[in-house]
């Protein structure tokens, strides 16, 4: 039954989580950008905009210039959060992987650095009165909730070990469509929650700037303005 329980809901939590993205991302995608208004200095060819985009996602270029102590706890948490999630792809492959096989020694110590990234910008909302004043509850609901993921992720491997064999067995027949038997280990089920409380929140909270980074007008122009003339689709149809 227990089993049973939690495939029904990831099932749903993964068809919300994609669905939801989707629809997001088309909705970005068809809003129009009727103003030039890259952020200077700025590149002024495609490829330019593509090492900027690369430089903003993976490095957090803006963030570094415009504050470094956010940058460091910023930086850590997705950075620790990558390696946590390239460790959990074990679980669902078989055979796993080389580059899951060879990130498994750093993920395994990388939610350490992903709860203290979040500390410190829980910190930020709490201890910063100008931050502090636009935070809403759930603001604060959220980092909560990603540092119940990171702590009950941490507790399976360091306080009460959990059959990850069993586990994978159980998500392996998830993909499959076949429900198995989960461990009943109470701190794996809190975690498992969290994780698909997290999905299916995802799509409707500010943690979508995972995917809107990309349609930031202020990232993705080239800065060409004098080159040539920047019209909105539907500006063109008014003009034809």
């Amino acid at each position: 039954m227990l089993g049973i329980v939690f495939a029904l809901l990831f099932y749903a939590a993964t068809a919300i989580l994609v669905i939801g993205v989707a629809a997001k991302i088309r909705t970005y995608a068809r809003v129009p950008a009727p103003l030039k208004i890259p952020t200077t200095p700025a590149p002024k060819t495609g490829f330019g905009v593509v090492l900027r985009m690369a430089r903003e996602v993976i490095f957090f270029e803006s963030l570094f210039k415009s504050n470094k102590w956010i940058w460091v706890f910023a930086w850590m948490f997705h950075m620790a959060l990558w390696l946590v999630l390239i460790r959990h792809l074990r679980y669902f492959t078989q055979p796993v992987w080389w580059w899951v096989q060879l990130a498994q020694p750093f993920g395994t110590y990388a939610a350490f650095a992903m709860i203290a990234g979040l500390a410190g910008l829980w910190a930020r909302r709490v201890l910063v009165e100008r931050i502090r004043y636009i935070s809403n509850p759930s603001d604060h609901l959220m980092l909560a909730l990603l540092v119940g993921i990171g702590a009950s992720g941490a507790a399976t491997r360091f306080v009460a070990h959990t059959d990850i064999v069993a586990v994978k067995t159980y998500m392996l027949g998830l993909m499959r469509l076949s429900v198995g038997d989960l461990p009943a280990d109470p701190i794996l089920l809190v975690h498992l929650f969290l994780v698909a409380v997290l999905m299916i929140v995802f799509p409707i909270s500010k943690l979508l700037h995972a995917p809107g980074v990309f349609f930031s007008p202020s990232r993705n122009q080239i800065d060409n303005p004098r080159e040539k003339r920047h019209l909105a689709p539907w500006a063109a149809k008014l003009e034809g």
